[in-house]
Formats: C-alpha cells, structure tokens, sequence
C-alpha cells in the first residue's frame, strides 16, 4: 500500500482546518497510509527580517524537512513556481509513481518563508496548487482533498465528477 506524507512546517490550530484535514484523513485510508508530519517552525530573531535571516530560517527548516525524507522516496515540493496539474494530472503521477516501485509520495509544504533550494533540488517535482497564495493551513486542507480525489479518480470512484 502506497504511503503518502504531508511533511509541513508549523501547527495547525484553527479546529475547522484540523477537522476537515481529519476527515480526509479517514477517507484516505482505504487507498493508502496518510500522514502529517507536522515540524516546528523555526522563529525570526527581528519584526523585521533581512534577507540573510529569512535565509537561516529557510535553511534551518529544509535541513529539518530533508531528515524527514527517505532516498526512496517520491517527492513533491509545493512551491508558486511549480507546475500546475489537473486532478486528473496527480492522479496519473500518483499512478506512475506506484508503478515505478516507489512505495512513499513526500509532499512538502514550507514555512511562510518557502522552500530552501535544497529541499527544491531534492524533489522529484514541483507541484503548484495555483499562481493564487494560501495560507499554509489552507494548503494542506487542499491537497488532502486533492490527493484523496486522485484516489477516487483512479478508481472511478463517486467523488470526482
């Protein structure tokens, strides 16, 4: 059974995202093994940051993202310059990527800085959700439902109209 991860930074603490989040959860466990790894985020010494510090925040929470992710893994970096896919376009790369022999998916949300280049270079692709920005806790709510709607695609399944 394939085994998706969503490897975030920073907790969620509105009830309505955790809920909705929860409920994806459950439904995606008769296609696969959901987690959500959750890692703190790390915290900028000014109001005021320079870009040297937004740097070390990056930096420090990609080499924390990195530890989390197996050299076998599949891994799917979110970030705004990243291709924009249908939900049919994930469910095939979902697909292909269980035909490959890959066994874990790793999709990664950064921090309200981004993505470090290396956690970007270490990724198989990268995946947009839109040229649109959301807030990282809304991210993760769509891209449970985006990966539990791939599930029911390649299924043909109800869900997807």
């Amino acid at each position: 059974m394939l085994r998706i991860n969503i490897i975030c930074i920073g907790k969620i603490k509105e009830k309505y995202f955790t809920d909705a989040i929860g409920e994806y959860a459950k439904r995606l466990g008769a296609f696969c093994k959901f987690s959500i790894i959750e890692l703190a985020e790390e915290r900028v010494k000014s109001n005021t940051p320079n870009a040297a510090q937004i740097d070390e925040v990056i930096n420090a929470e990609g080499k924390r993202i990195l530890q989390k992710i197996s050299p076998s893994d599949y891994v799917a970096a979110m970030c705004i310059e990243g291709k924009l896919l249908s939900s049919e376009e994930l469910a095939q790369t979902l697909n292909n990527v269980a035909v490959v022999g890959k066994s874990t998916v790793d999709f990664i949300i950064g921090g309200s800085y981004g993505l470090s280049q290396e956690v970007k270079n270490r990724a198989d692709m990268r995946l947009s959700m839109s040229r649109m920005t959301f807030p990282h806790q809304l991210a993760r709510v769509i891209l449970s439902e985006q990966i539990y709607r791939s599930f029911e695609i390649s299924t043909n399944g109800k869900y997807h109209k």
